[in-house]
């Protein structure tokens, strides 16, 4: 009996984008205004993500096909993209984030 067997990641383990995350991130540019694109790097357990963070600091989180594929539909709605591993996460976002927190907590 293996107890320390190494299982390798298939790509039913990850899940990529599906087209009602793509159609989420496109209704999210339409009904939001100053929002930008933050690339995220690919991880063991989700395939590339871009999170989009409106001017208020309100954001989602969604996988994506590619970067590229990204920077691509970004270009054609006009939204400004950024790689969060070179600029990092905008203070609008955090400071979303703890009002969010304090709302919870009232």
């Amino acid at each position: 009996m293996a107890w320390f067997r190494r299982r390798s990641v298939s790509a039913a383990d990850t899940r990529g984008a599906s087209t009602a995350d793509l159609q989420h991130l496109e209704q999210f540019v339409a009904t939001r205004q100053g929002v930008e694109a933050y690339l995220e790097p690919k991880t063991t357990v989700t395939e590339h993500t871009v999170m989009l963070i409106a001017f208020d600091g309100e954001w989602t989180r969604r996988r994506v096909p590619s970067h590229a594929a990204v920077r691509a539909w970004a270009h054609r709605l006009g939204v400004p993209v950024y790689d969060v591993a070179l600029v990092g996460y905008p203070n609008r976002w955090r400071e979303f984030n703890e009002r969010r927190k304090q709302a919870q907590q009232s």
